[in-house]
């Protein structure tokens, strides 16, 4: 049974396999964070955390010991990885707290305005060379932000402010990864990764700990999994097709968050949010696909 369902997989293209594994990652990690919303109602946002660190320095242990600990850990850019962790630990720190605060689907679709965050860094920061169509479109990307958070009016969300903050952090992840590539190697890099966030996590965890009962226990460990595994599908799906045809398909997060939001947490996104929502995918797709095309193969 499992044999031919198999091969007819494997018979399939990259960019097809790559597709559904970015589909399948995109919903398992929808579902994590979910179960952080639901969690986060009675436990602290940094004990969740903790956990969901924890979850991923255990699971990458044993790769670790197979590849030979001495060759792993040596490293001469130890303060490096330490602030990759830090920002990572900023980044989820902040998308927890918003999800637990503020509707998921909202929360989600601001997580998604990375690439144009990425636009901006890159002209300030790196001084880069930007074209005046990635600035349009960070700019109309930067308004679909700016119709969820709604400064403008009574329906201020101040903790669009926090998720967006997660957003920048998860930006300057990125690019420390790219800046730690140079020299270091890939397990190496998601061990410190692991190692730092789980230690960072641990310090405020301990001041707010409570303890969880067997069930929360079992959610705990269940959103450390999922993470890992969605994170893993995401990524292998990456690496399996073009980027410029995989990745749109991790949008449909923003469509899980909407449905899991609806069902489970009975939050209905405004017109505000809709439209947010749109103008958010639409200049991240196109400067996703601009990228790839400057790249080529």
């Amino acid at each position: 049974m499992i044999a031919p369902l198999w091969a007819r997989w494997a018979a399939l293209s990259p960019n097809i396999r790559g597709a559904g594994c970015v589909v399948t990652g995109a919903f398992i990690l929808i579902v994590m964070a979910s179960l952080v919303k639901h969690l986060g109602q009675r436990l602290p946002s940094f004990e969740v955390l903790f956990v969901r660190f924890l979850a991923g320095l255990i699971v990458i242990l044993p790769v670790v010991w197979r590849t030979g600990f001495a060759a792993v850990l040596r490293t001469e850019r130890l303060s490096s990885h330490a602030l990759r962790g830090f920002v990572g630990f900023m980044g989820n720190l902040c998308f927890f707290f918003a999800l637990v605060n503020m509707a998921i689907a909202d929360t989600v679709t601001i997580q998604f305005s990375r690439p144009i965050i990425m636009v901006v860094i890159a002209a300030l920061v790196l001084r880069e060379t930007v074209g005046w169509q990635r600035a349009l479109m960070a700019v109309i990307g930067f308004s679909g932000v700016i119709m969820i958070t709604r400064p403008f009016g009574s329906g201020f969300e101040p903790w669009a402010i926090v998720a967006l903050g997660g957003t920048v952090f998860g930006t300057l992840v990125v690019l420390t990864i790219k800046l730690l590539s140079r020299t270091e190697s890939t397990l190496t890099i998601m061990f410190y990764f692991a190692a730092f966030t789980t230690l960072f996590a641990l310090i405020p965890a301990l001041y707010v700990w409570k303890p969880p009962t067997v069930e929360e226990w079992l959610l705990l460990a269940l959103t450390g999994t999922l993470g890992i595994i969605g994170q893993s599908m995401f990524t292998h799906g990456v690496k399996l097709g073009d980027t410029s045809f995989v990745m749109p398909f991790d949008y449909l997060r923003i469509v899980y968050s909407f449905i899991i939001g609806f069902v489970f947490f009975a939050e209905l996104p405004g017109a505000w949010s809709f439209a947010g929502a749109g103008v958010i995918i639409a200049s991240s797709v196109y400067l996703v696909r601009t990228e790839s095309r400057t790249k080529g193969p």
